[in-house]
C-alpha cells in the first residue's frame, strides 16, 4: 500500500498579515491621543505636587531664619544665621519638562512667587505651554 503524504504549508498569507496590520493602525490612532493627553495631564499634576513640596520647604526655610530664601538653592546650602537645613532631601528638582522652577522672593502680591513655565519654557502660553503657577 502506497500512502502519500500530503504537506501542507501552514502560516498566514500576505493579505493576512496586512489586514491584522490596518486594524492594529486603526486601533492605535482610536488609542493614543488619549493616552497622550494623559501624559501632559499627569506633567502638570507631577509639576503641582513638586511645588507644593517646594512650598512646605520654603515655609520650613522661613520658620528658622525669619524670612524666605533669595533663591532655592538656600534651601540646599546656606550660611544664614538660623539656617537648620537642608530643606529638600535632594538637590532641586527640574519641572516635568526639564526646566527650572522660576522662584521670586519677594513676589509681587505674595511673600513669593513660584511657578512652572510649562513645556515651551517662556512665559504665558496655552494648553500643555502654560504656566502653572502655586497658589
Amino acid at each position: 500500500m502506497n500512502s502519500f503524504l500530503i504537506k501542507r504549508n501552514v502560516g498566514f498569507t500576505l493579505i493576512e498579515l496586512l489586514i491584522v496590520m490596518v486594524i492594529l493602525g486603526l486601533l492605535a490612532s482610536l488609542v493614543a491621543p488619549t493616552m497622550f493627553s494623559k501624559v501632559d495631564s499627569s506633567k502638570k499634576d507631577t509639576a503641582a505636587a513638586q511645588m507644593q513640596m517646594l512650598a512646605t520647604s520654603l515655609d520650613a526655610y522661613r520658620l528658622d531664619v525669619g524670612k524666605y530664601p533669595a533663591s532655592l538653592e538656600e534651601l540646599r546650602r546656606s550660611d544664614v544665621r538660623g539656617w537648620d537645613g537642608p530643606y529638600i532631601p535632594r538637590d532641586i528638582p527640574l519641572d516635568p519638562w526639564g526646566n527650572s522652577y522660576v522662584y521670586r522672593a519677594p513676589g509681587e502680591d505674595k511673600p513669593y512667587n513660584l511657578m512652572s513655565l510649562g513645556a515651551d519654557g517662556r512665559d504665558g502660553g496655552e494648553d500643555n505651554d502654560a504656566d502653572i503657577i502655586f497658589e
